[in-house]
C-alpha cells in the first residue's frame, strides 16, 4: 500500500513538473509554413524566366531580391531567385526548380526572417543541411553559403531587434558547412560596425541594403574570385 501511495505522489509531482514544458510546448507553434505576401507571384515569375546551366543563382529572401544581379555583376547569367521575406522553409519549397535546371553556382543568403519569427537555431542550420544535400543529389552545381548579415537596432522592424545572439550563433554553423565541401563567404564581417550592428551606410533601414551595400556586397564576390 505504502508503494502505490509513492508511485502515486511521484506520479503527481512528475505531472505538475513537466506541466509548464508541455504548456510552452504547446503554446509555441513553429511559424514553418509561413509564405511571404508575393511569394506565389514571384514563383509565377520565375517560372517565366526559366535558368539555364551556365547561370549564378542568387537564392534568398527580400536582401537577395533587392537588386538586379545581372547588372550589379555586370554577368547576364547571374539570376535573382529572391523573395522578400522567405524562409528557410519557403527556400526548401522552390528548391526543386533550381536544381533541375542544373545551374553553374548557386548563392543562398536565408535565415534572418527564420531567427525573426524564432524558428529554432538548430532548425535553421538543419535546413541548411537539407539544401545542400538535396542540391548535391539533384545537381553539379557548386554551392555557396553566406553567413547571415547582422541587423541594426535603429531599424523599426521590431522582431529582428535582440536576435545578435542567435545570428553569431547561425552563422557559426555555416561556417562549418565548408567541411561539406560548400562554399563559405563570410559577408557578415564586411558588414558590420564596431558595435555589432548593420553599418548604417550600408542600409537604408537598418536591416535591408541600400546601393552602396549591394556594391559591398559585388566588392566582396570579386575580390575572393568567387564568380569565375
Amino acid at each position: 500500500m505504502k508503494t502505490i501511495f509513492r508511485n502515486l505522489i511521484c506520479g503527481i509531482c512528475l505531472i505538475f513538473l513537466l506541466s509548464p514544458i508541455c504548456a510552452h510546448a504547446q503554446g509555441t507553434k513553429l511559424d514553418t509554413g509561413y509564405r511571404s505576401k508575393g511569394y506565389v507571384e514571384r514563383l509565377e515569375k520565375f517560372k517565366a524566366e526559366p535558368l539555364a546551366k551556365g547561370d549564378i543563382v542568387f537564392l534568398g529572401n527580400s536582401i537577395t531580391a533587392g537588386t538586379n544581379w545581372a547588372k550589379l555583376l555586370d554577368m547576364p547569367n547571374a539570376k535573382n531567385r529572391g523573395i522578400s521575406g522567405d524562409i528557410t522553409f519557403g527556400v526548401l519549397n522552390r528548391l526543386q526548380e533550381i536544381i533541375d535546371a542544373n545551374p553553374r553556382k548557386i548563392f543562398i543568403l536565408i535565415g534572418t526572417n527564420d531567427i525573426s519569427r524564432e524558428i529554432p537555431d538548430s532548425m535553421i542550420v538543419q535546413n541548411y543541411k537539407r539544401m545542400v544535400q538535396r542540391i548535391k543529389a539533384g545537381s553539379s552545381s557548386k554551392i555557396y553559403f553566406f553567413t547571415v548579415l547582422p541587423v541594426n537596432q535603429n531599424t523599426n522592424f521590431q522582431k529582428h531587434k535582440g536576435k545578435a545572439a542567435h545570428i553569431n550563433w547561425v552563422n557559426s554553423e555555416i561556417k562549418k558547412l565548408a567541411a561539406k565541401n560548400v562554399g563559405v563567404i563570410d559577408l557578415y564581417r564586411y558588414f558590420v560596425d564596431v558595435e555589432g550592428q548593420l553599418k548604417e551606410n550600408l542600409s537604408y533601414d537598418g536591416l535591408h541594403l541600400n546601393e552602396a551595400g549591394y556594391q559591398e556586397w559585388a566588392k566582396v564576390l570579386r575580390a575572393g574570385n568567387y564568380l569565375k
